[in-house]
């Protein structure tokens, strides 16, 4: 597998900026011009920014000219450090996207899309800081299910249980002999990427980007394992219902054709729910990618390409 390399179209560079006591790494595409909005790409659980690689390259030039892209990894993933932290809290990230946004945009609105998780703070993002966001683009970012009161004092122990997990290094993730296997584990957690030469060739080149050889030579996932600790928290639907209402900018809602996510939560949680959340977006419009899963960023590059382009058109 490893034979077959995605041959990148354009080239990123890497940015080091101190934010909130970290040292964040932030993928950098283009060259930013008077005008046209920076577009911000933020990555889900587990991933990291160079993910967004494959849709960056399937952006037209008359799209790119001019415009600067920027994803960062958030911290504990890809080489943003994660601060020595034992678990990490969702408005942490609200926090860091607002200042990489002062950073690179102090004086104007961006363009933000995010994926999964990261589709989850940018629609929080959006809510809070409005002015600070002209489009905003939702990749399968659906939230979750309300939590119930009587389920805290479970959840809570819950917790406190994996955090002595964690200690114990009863969640470390696992390391691979070589980048051939981390490719390997990237086609099995999806499997279109195995479908096809191309697809394993996308597998291969995110191998080194998604991973880091350590001081024995065994290639290690670029995710703190304490993210894989649950929040102590349920999700506060009134609250969320209440961000919502104040997406002022236009959304896009994308969602994949085939995706499995709505099995993971047994029908706790639907995506008719999800949809009737979006109804308190003033503007939303709901698309969808055809012949993707949860990664269709991965899976579909042009055809959400296609998509982002005119949306996000200055």
């Amino acid at each position: 597998m490893i034979d077959l390399m995605y041959q990148v179209k354009r080239p990123s560079c890497s940015v080091h900026l101190p934010v909130r006591g970290l040292q964040y790494h932030v993928r950098c595409w283009g060259e930013p011009s008077p005008g046209v909005p920076v577009l911000a790409m933020l990555h889900g659980w587990m991933d990291v920014a160079a993910s967004f690689q494959f849709v960056v390259d399937a952006l037209s030039d008359t799209f790119m000219q001019g415009r600067c892209v920027i994803a960062p990894d958030w911290r504990g993933y890809g080489d943003t450090d994660g601060g020595g932290v034992d678990n990490y809290w969702f408005p942490d990230y609200l926090a860091d996207l607002d200042f990489l946004v002062d950073h690179f945009s102090p004086d104007a609105p961006i363009d933000l899309v995010g994926h999964s998780m990261g589709g989850n703070v940018a629609m929080f993002y959006g809510g809070i800081r409005p002015e600070r966001v002209r489009r905003l683009v939702n990749l399968e970012g659906f939230g979750g299910p309300a939590g119930a009161p009587e389920q805290a004092p479970a959840r809570y122990a819950k917790w406190m249980e994996q955090l002595k997990k964690h200690q114990r290094g009863e969640l470390a993730l696992r390391a691979y002999d070589t980048l051939d296997g981390v490719a390997q584990r990237l086609t099995k957690t999806n499997p279109r990427l195995a479908r096809d030469p191309a697809g394993h060739a996308k597998a291969a080149w995110l191998a080194p980007h998604w991973s880091r050889q350590n001081s024995q030579g065994a290639w290690e996932i670029l995710g703190d394992p304490a993210h894989k600790i649950i929040n102590a928290q349920s999700l506060r639907v009134d609250e969320l219902c209440e961000v919502y209402k104040r997406i002022t900018m236009p959304l896009l809602a994308v969602e994949a054709s085939d995706d499995a996510m709505w099995q993971f939560w047994k029908g706790s949680f639907t995506q008719e729910v999800y949809h009737q959340r979006l109804t308190l977006v003033p503007d939303c419009r709901i698309v969808e990618v055809q012949d993707a899963g949860h990664m269709l960023h991965h899976d579909q590059p042009e055809q959400l390409a296609a998509l982002l382009e005119p949306f996000l058109a200055p």
